[in-house]
């Protein structure tokens, strides 16, 4: 599981890519059991704590159900994290914070607009890459608190393998102003924000070679094939 966290910390992939089960009033630990892919589980955008534990559950319970053909076509995992992640995950809020305050003035719309999609992409081709570690870990959730007057929640776990230090892993879920709903746009690994991680690593190169030439990078990596190593 060191290993799934030093990949996360890598590629700087943001939100849901460690999560665990359905929800309950008190932490819970479990393995994930297969369910058919296209589940019709309603997930509840208005509560962030179920949110993540529902879509985290029908996430990995496709990949068990799924792994003969993943094995296969390890490209599928792009599949699942497209139809299954990214519906709840705040991109192109995670995309600005990325391109930074200060890069920001010095970009055009047109710009901003291309690096959105690709940056989106990029987070699939990197979740899709990290789920080939996947391997029915136990993930434990703290109980759910009053988030009523919230607009930033932060949903603590623990990932816990046998023989292996327990891991701390936040999810940061922001409440959309327009609709209401809930979406992940950051993951804080043993303190590490990811999203602060890649703003880091790309706001240089923004500011010297500019977003285009950032986003043909992104755009080569999202572009890469899914590999089992």
């Amino acid at each position: 599981m060191k290993a799934l966290i030093t990949k996360l910390l890598i590629t700087g992939c943001l939100a849901s890519a460690s999560m665990g089960s359905v929800a309950s009033d008190i932490s819970s630990t479990q393995h994930f059991a297969p369910m058919a892919a296209g589940s019709s589980v309603k997930v509840d955008e208005t509560n962030p704590y179920s949110m993540i534990r529902t879509v985290a559950d029908i996430t990995f319970k496709r990949f068990a159900n799924e792994q003969a053909e993943i094995r296969k076509n390890p490209n599928l995992l792009k599949d699942i994290v497209r139809e299954e992640l990214v519906p709840y995950i705040n991109y192109k809020y995670a995309a600005f914070k990325v391109i930074g305050g200060s890069n920001f003035r010095s970009t055009t719309e047109e710009e901003r607009d291309e690096f959105v999609p690709v940056f989106r992409d990029y987070l699939v081709t990197s979740y899709a890459q990290v789920f080939t570690l996947y391997n029915n870990q136990k993930v434990e959730f703290e109980p759910e608190r009053d988030f009523a007057d919230e607009k930033v929640v932060a949903v603590r776990t623990t990932v816990i393998e046998p023989g292996r230090d327990p891991i701390d892993i936040s999810f940061r879920v922001r409440k959309e102003k327009k609709t209401g709903e809930w979406k992940a746009y950051d993951m804080v690994a043993e303190g590490i924000s990811l999203l602060d991680s890649k703003q880091a690593e790309l706001s240089g190169l923004i500011r010297q070679k500019g977003l285009p030439h950032v986003t043909e990078m992104l755009r080569e990596k999202a572009n890469k094939d899914i590999v089992f190593k």
